[in-house]
């Protein structure tokens, strides 16, 4: 339900039909990351792969859209590194879960995530956001 709102959104966005292919500075500029990254996931993760017409240019497919997204949620929301993402995919083909909280995760792809750990990192977080707020505020002068 979610993937068919996000291609109504693009469509709406972009002109094109949900069932376009999108180029890659398209997709760029969709999933804001740099182009380069686009490029350099294709060569992590084998699911990842565009129709190359002449000159190299990439055309993304709909689905491929959406699997980079699942890619980019797992690395840069849920935590995950790039071999975790890699397992995921192995385990789960092209149907990586998009949200970490999913039974399907597997500890091992995120080390170091657990309970305590999350408490710890959160401790740490509110300290340097009181911090930030006394820099701000000038209490250092």
């Amino acid at each position: 339900m979610a993937e068919a709102a996000e291609n109504i959104s693009l469509s709406r966005r972009s002109g094109k039909s949900s069932a376009a292919f999108r180029t890659i500075s398209e997709v760029s500029d969709e999933l804001d990351l740099p182009q380069h990254v686009l490029r350099f996931w294709e060569t992590k993760f084998p699911h990842v792969r565009p129709l190359k017409r002449g000159g190299g240019r990439r055309y993304y497919r709909p689905e491929d859209v959406l699997l980079l997204r699942r890619i980019r949620n797992l690395l840069y929301n849920d935590g995950y590194t790039i071999k975790g993402v890699q397992k995921l995919l192995r385990q789960n083909g092209a149907k990586a879960p998009s949200n970490g909280n999913q039974e399907t995760t597997n500890a091992a792809a995120r080390p170091g995530l657990d309970e305590r750990r999350r408490t710890e990192l959160k401790s740490v977080l509110g300290d340097l956001e009181e911090l930030r707020d006394l820099l701000r505020n000038g209490a250092g002068t």
